[in-house]
């Protein structure tokens, strides 16, 4: 488990192919993989937990591989990545969380939350120009694309919408959290290493949602006895799956495939995730679904196309998706 190894080194194609696959594949259900845990256990909470260990398996690991030190860092460092983590896990997955477990009718099919989020890399861009970068026109077009396709998404037909408009917004600033803490990760001391970072991340963004959990009151008359084994299967899965294989997959991919290749990841994740959502729980794809759909995905391929060339392999790109 390495982020130094060079980019130049010859790397077998299938190696590569069999890595993407298991971030587009992995990364992709992991909207699933939320919808089936949070039907039986606390959302907030199950985060907690998932992160959590996700932080245990990483930072054993590490500590078995590179010694005592592997995780040393210092004050700054350490300030940075935690400030990351909850931007990133508490605020950008935990309002995913919550927007997936509300009750019939209100909470968030899998396959939408993950086409909303995929609004990220458009609301990047906005962050950039509001601090003075020039993106290039391509770039803003696709943003303009981009946004249409979430009107297109929410808007309300026949009185009411596709998507619930409260478990909608609740998304749409949970993609807002996970821009700013994207487009802060690249402007502040963190630590060299991505995987050091990550652990960093994880814990304090877990310390965040347990608290906002215990705030809430999810845990109160909480009974382990009462969460059914897909409930326990699907965060185990999240924990294993989404946070440690994937993203490991996902930092190799940076030192051995092209930028442009491993970015492809923003608009493979959504398509995923709604196939996976109409297979296996019948999640309705309607024709507004997939026209608002397919101009995001659009969009944000326009973006990533258009960005590529500004982009490097580096930890600011490791960190926009660590937290899935």
């Amino acid at each position: 488990m390495t982020s130094s190894s060079s980019a130049a080194t010859p790397t077998r194609p299938a190696l590569i192919w069999t890595a993407l696959i298991l971030v587009y594949v992995l990364w992709g259900s992991t909207y699933l993989g939320i919808r089936v845990a949070v039907e039986s256990l606390p959302p907030l909470g199950s985060a907690a937990v998932r992160f959590s260990g996700a932080a245990l398996v990483l930072a054993v690991v590490l500590r078995l591989r590179r010694g005592p030190g592997a995780l040393r860092v210092d004050r700054r460092q350490f300030g940075s990545a935690a400030l990351i983590g909850v931007l990133l896990l508490a605020g950008g997955n935990g309002l995913v969380v919550l927007a997936e477990s509300g009750p019939s009718g209100v909470a968030v099919p899998s396959g939408i939350a993950a086409l909303l989020v995929a609004t990220v890399p458009l609301l990047v861009v906005v962050l950039r120009t509001v601090t003075g970068d020039r993106p290039r026109g391509w770039t803003f077009a696709g943003v303009t694309v981009g946004f249409l396709g979430l009107v297109l998404l929410v808007l309300p037909r026949g009185g009411s919408g596709v998507v619930p408009l409260v478990g909608a917004l609740t998304v749409v600033a949970a993609a807002t959290c996970w821009s700013v803490g994207s487009f802060l990760s690249g402007r502040l001391r963190m630590p060299a290493d991505p995987f050091v970072a990550t652990v960093y991340e994880m814990v304090a963004g877990a310390v965040v949602l347990i608290g906002l959990a215990l705030t809430r009151g999810e845990l109160r008359g909480f009974s382990p006895t009462q969460v059914t084994a897909r409930s326990w299967l699907a965060l185990v899965y999240l924990m294993l799956a989404g946070s440690v294989v994937a993203f490991t997959a996902y930092v190799w991919l940076l030192a051995h495939a092209p930028i442009s290749l491993v970015s492809t990841y923003a608009y493979v994740n959504p398509v995923v995730a709604v196939a996976l959502g109409a297979l296996l729980v019948a999640e309705p794809i309607t024709g507004q679904v997939l026209l608002g759909g397919a101009v995001i995905v659009a969009g944000v391929a326009l973006v990533v196309t258009t960005e590529r060339t500004r982009r490097s392999a580096g930890r600011g790109a490791a960190t926009t998706l660590s937290r899935r």
